[in-house]
């Protein structure tokens, strides 16, 4: 039997000109096959839908609906209906309950993010990170003006007062003045 995708690389390559002899050497199929599929008239391939497939979750999706629901709003861990379902006689696997109970959940919206707004020149924010430690650990001073969010960075190798008092200077010196307040 002749598939879908060769009876399209029949009239693909016939439609580029090759022969149906040189169609039928190149696909390993007979002449009289390449000409019959040429002659035919051209159908969409007919599909059926897949039946569908019972899952050893099926009997069970009520009782976790329900559990899930008189939970609300606190999430009760898979692992404690998993347990609860095996008792009642589940034989299924823990990533297809997974992934029920996720489809289950409902999205939390996330509280959108109150920006923190000064007039300019008003205020600079700064603070150290550290991203080495050991025998040459690696500083950083970071300063963020409040307004525009301009940035200095600076690396030094200890975070005593005279660094840090360096580090203000610099910071002033690239932002061309010095804020009312800094944080």
């Amino acid at each position: 039997m002749v598939t879908f995708e060769t009876v399209m690389e029949i009239k693909i390559l016939h439609k580029q000109g090759m022969s149906s002899r040189a169609i039928a050497r190149e696909l390993g199929i007979s002449r009289n096959t390449v000409k019959r599929y040429l002659q035919a008239k051209s159908e969409p391939p007919k599909y059926t839908p897949r039946p569908a497939v019972a899952s050893l979750l099926d009997e069970y999706r009520d009782y976790i609906r329900q559990r899930i629901a008189d939970a609300h709003p606190y999430k009760i861990p898979a692992t404690v209906i998993a347990r609860e379902i095996r008792d009642q006689g589940y034989r299924g696997g823990m990533t297809i309950l997974r992934a029920f109970i996720r489809s289950l959940s409902v999205p939390q919206e996330q509280e959108p993010a109150v920006r923190f707004e000064t007039e300019p020149g008003r205020q600079m924010q700064v603070d150290w990170g550290t991203m080495r430690n050991g025998r040459s650990p690696l500083h950083v001073f970071v300063a963020v003006l409040g307004y525009s969010r301009m940035l200095y960075i600076e690396f030094t190798d200890n975070m005593r007062y005279d660094t840090l008092e360096t580090c203000h200077r610099n910071a002033f010196r690239f932002f061309g003045g010095v804020p009312r307040e800094v944080l």
